[in-house]
């Protein structure tokens, strides 16, 4: 039973910066990619950021790429997602994702564990 939990949302003005944080148990987190999602008020869920197994590779959204930066610490089953320069449009419920295998994807699909979601607004 694979459990995953977010913190580090809440509000900032744009401009700042915030970072998430989710912890994983219930399954050998080293082996397997993860990523993150955000979805908006009438909007589709929204690949964010990916990563593979060692944290070797990673893609990113053209809408967050130079902003954002996703890493993972595996010794202490975390991911994390730095947001920088954050705009309005960034505003959304934010989700950590866990495959269940080893390379980056953008779609929701290939992720098979969610977490609750976290909410980050920026204000202009």
């Amino acid at each position: 039973q694979v459990q995953l939990v977010e913190s580090g949302g809440g509000l900032v003005q744009a401009g700042g910066s915030l970072r998430l944080s989710c912890a994983a148990s219930g399954r050998t987190f080293s082996n397997y990619a993860m990523g993150w999602f955000r979805q908006a008020p009438g909007k589709d869920r929204e690949f964010v950021a990916g990563i593979n197994w060692t944290g070797g590779s990673t893609g990113y959204a053209d809408s967050v790429k130079g902003r954002f930066t996703i890493s993972r610490d595996n010794a202490e089953n975390r991911l994390y997602l730095q947001m920088n320069s954050l705009k309005p449009e960034d505003t959304a419920v934010y989700y950590c994702a866990l495959r269940g295998s080893t390379g980056v994807r953008r779609n929701s699909y290939e992720y098979n564990y969610w977490g609750q979601g976290t909410q980050i607004t920026v204000s202009s």
